[in-house]
């Protein structure tokens, strides 16, 4: 009998990045990839693409080193949160309710059984623009912005866990997310899960750490859903001194083009170039890759993705290496 699906969480709804160099970081995401300023806070600036609905879906905080803040997940309903958080303390990883933040009101706090830290809100502060952003295309909240090339939305986050099962499970038991592609070890084992509540293939993906590390950042990734994009930010990256990390190519899982670069303070950035594919059957099975069919999981065509993808992460660790004896 096929388990009840849970429809309780709606989307991702922002993240936050720690950077030691937080104006660099600002500069990038505004000027190369064309986001929004929503505030400034303390440490932190807030961040949003020009058809992001809300006050913000980035924020950037001072830290010494970079990697992830936090996760924000927007449930379905104020009754859709209560029923996440009763789900949530039964796992023993809740850190417990703050009254609110910037652009948003209650909060539940949490962890992913690595270490992630991950939070679910309901109330939010819808994005209101000035004169000078209005736009008359009436479904769009701003009008696009003439620097860079601006990315439209928050798409999702990658995260590294050393029990990548582990995260999964969590997910899809307090949550209710579904593993929409998965990549398996000879046992079964989760590689790498990619996960959703919605129609798109994921908007969180579990990646095993290579370095056996707890609770680091893979990349967040922003959309554009055109190719063309990609390539026109690609020249913007190289003139501004960017290395491009991978990319542009295609990923078999998701389908989606991608490119991958790591921004000032370190962190590593994808960003989408078209939707992949949407996902409508209530009844989907989870496809599986493994095996001869690994060829094409990763990279359906491009270059491939170099050795650092898979090891790289945030924050920095370095690989363990053997005494010489």
């Amino acid at each position: 009998m096929m388990k009840e699906p849970i429809f309780d969480v709606a989307h991702l709804a922002h993240i936050e990045i720690y950077s030691p160099k937080v104006e660099e970081s600002v500069w990038f995401f505004k000027e190369i990839l064309g986001m929004e300023e929503s505030h400034r806070q303390g440490d932190s600036v807030y961040m949003r693409a020009y058809e992001d609905f809300y006050h913000h879906t980035l924020i950037i905080t001072k830290n010494d080193e970079a990697g992830l803040g936090h996760v924000a997940w927007r449930a379905t309903s104020p009754q859709a949160l209560e029923r996440r958080v009763r789900e949530i303390e039964a796992t023993g990883y809740g850190l417990g309710w703050i009254n609110g933040d910037v652009g948003h009101g209650p909060a539940y706090q949490f962890t992913t059984p690595d270490g992630h830290k991950m939070e679910i809100i309901w109330e939010v502060e819808y994005f209101k623009a000035n004169e000078e952003q209005a736009t008359p295309l009436l479904n769009r909240p701003q009008r696009r912005p003439r620097r860079g090339v601006p990315v439209r939305r928050l798409d999702h986050v990658n995260v590294l866990a050393s029990e990548t099962n582990k995260n999964v499970e969590f997910l899809e038991n307090a949550l209710g997310f579904k593993v929409r592609e998965r990549i398996l070890n000879d046992d079964n084992t989760d590689v790498a899960a990619w996960l959703s509540s919605n129609s798109l293939v994921h908007e969180v993906a579990i990646m095993g750490d290579a370095l056996a590390e707890k609770g680091r950042l893979h990349h967040i990734c922003y959309w554009y859903g055109y190719p063309q994009h990609l390539m026109d930010v690609s020249e913007l990256l190289v003139e501004h001194g960017f290395k491009i990390e991978a990319g542009p190519g295609k990923h078999g899982v998701s389908q989606a083009y991608f490119l991958y670069v790591i921004e000032p303070g370190g962190n590593r950035v994808e960003l989408f170039g078209d939707t992949g594919y949407q996902i409508f059957d209530p009844a989907w099975k989870t496809v599986e890759w493994k095996g001869k069919d690994l060829e094409h999981a990763i990279i359906w065509y491009g270059s491939n993705l170099p050795q650092e993808f898979f090891e790289y992460g945030t924050p920095v660790k370095q690989k363990a290496v053997a005494p010489i004896k």
